[in-house]
């Protein structure tokens, strides 16, 4: 008696091999274990960031001129109510105040009384805010009682409006530590699922190629319908260990308050991060996957896969270098607009709070208009190669085969 393949449909071949790829990934022990450490490693530093943000400042120095020389006792004094050591030093005028600001010898410089007025070099450091908020007060106070004679209720309404006026020589961007770090931990997150997963889609093509398991495979799947289920599959369980990690990871930060929420939504940020991790699985995943189709060793896997990991290398580098500090850099913002970088670029700009929707439309845009034209060249190329044993097989061999 023969026995009769019956021909199963093209959702079904490509759920039937999705699902025979994630029932052996997922249970897995160097998945369980990556996940385990990936989703540690993001508390972990969490937790860290938390200590070390919540270490109080040292002391402080506050340069004075003439015309602000008398607060200097006030000055100290109200910073040791506050649980603050400041020390105070006079210049000779504002000029040579700015320069000691400069160099990082003074952390404040108060020019004037009235208006009480205070020059830093970026912001003004946090443990001296309400010191000065103090002081300034005080001034207005003691400028009050002289000006108007004591009248309690001028008295009051001027120390009610009564707050520094900060000048800031060289300001920073509006961004807090949390959100360099979120920015900086995106990029590092989607390059090491992204390359951990393309690399088990190639890896897998080679396997069932060399072990003659593909020949069995297609007695009763189209090769498109194998490679698109090995796709499905394997990004599925990639997708599974993102979400994981970026939920650990947004969950610890709005747990210990890491990030400004009126700067970063957590929630959103991390969103993207899986958004655009599908997209680019999905490309780089059907770009290995066809290359790996054209050798039968693992030990040439290396070989043809080396130009798309090195495409892949370009963006993550000068993502985690540069982009989290200066979002704006005309290399970040070019880079984030081409397929096969974005998926490593723009989310850490829109981590950072520097780009505008139509950007990440027009960018999502391109990165999803490239994805039709890699799913036909690689199910050329995987057709054509797949079923070929021996060795290396030319890439214009595979693309120009029948």
């Amino acid at each position: 008696m023969t026995a009769t393949l019956h021909p199963v449909s093209s959702s079904q071949a490509v759920r039937m091999i999705a699902g025979r790829e994630i029932t052996t990934r997922i249970r897995s022990k160097a998945f369980i274990w990556t996940t385990i450490a990936l989703v540690a490693g993001v508390v972990l530093g969490g937790v860290v960031l938390h200590l070390a943000t919540a270490n109080g400042d040292e002391g402080k120095t506050v340069g004075l001129t003439s015309a602000a020389a008398d607060v200097s006792d006030i000055l100290v004094g109200t910073a040791k109510v506050t649980g603050v050591t400041v020390t105070t030093q006079e210049v000779p005028d504002r000029a040579a105040g700015e320069k000691l600001l400069r160099d990082g010898t003074i952390d404040a410089l108060i020019t004037s009384v009235d208006p009480f007025t205070v020059v830093v070099k970026e912001t003004e450091p946090e443990s001296l805010t309400p010191v000065l908020d103090s002081v300034a007060q005080q001034a207005a106070l003691s400028s009050a009682i002289t000006d108007l004679g004591g009248n309690p209720a001028t008295v009051s309404e001027k120390i009610a409006a009564a707050a520094p006026t900060v000048t800031a020589l060289e300001p920073p961007p509006e961004r807090d530590s949390g959100q360099i770090v979120a920015g900086f931990i995106a990029g590092i997150l989607l390059f090491v699922t992204l390359i951990s997963a393309g690399q088990l889609v190639a890896q897998g093509v080679v396997e069932e190629k060399s072990s003659r398991v593909v020949e069995l495979l297609l007695a009763t799947v189209r090769p498109w319908q194998l490679m698109a289920g090995k796709v499905l599959g394997i990004g599925f369980i990639g997708l599974t260990q993102i979400v994981l990690v970026v939920g650990a990871g947004a969950g610890t930060a709005a747990a210990l308050g890491l990030v400004d929420a009126s700067k970063l939504d957590v929630g959103t940020a991390a969103l993207w991060v899986v958004i655009w991790f599908v997209i680019g699985f999905t490309t780089y995943a059907l770009a290995l996957g066809a290359l790996a189709a054209l050798v039968s060793r693992q030990e040439d896997v290396g070989s043809v896969t080396a130009p798309v990991i090195t495409v892949m290398m370009i963006p993550y580098i000068i993502g985690v270098s540069i982009a989290p500090w200066d979002p704006t850099n005309p290399l970040v913002v070019a880079l984030s607009f081409i397929p096969f970088c974005a998926p490593l670029i723009m989310p850490i700009r829109i981590a950072m709070g520097e780009v505008a929707p139509w950007e990440v439309a027009l960018s999502l845009g391109l990165s999803l208009a490239v994805i039709p034209v890699l799913i036909w060249l690689a199910g050329r190329i995987y057709s054509n190669a797949v079923l070929r044993s021996g060795g290396r097989i030319r890439l214009r061999d595979a693309l120009s085969a029948g």
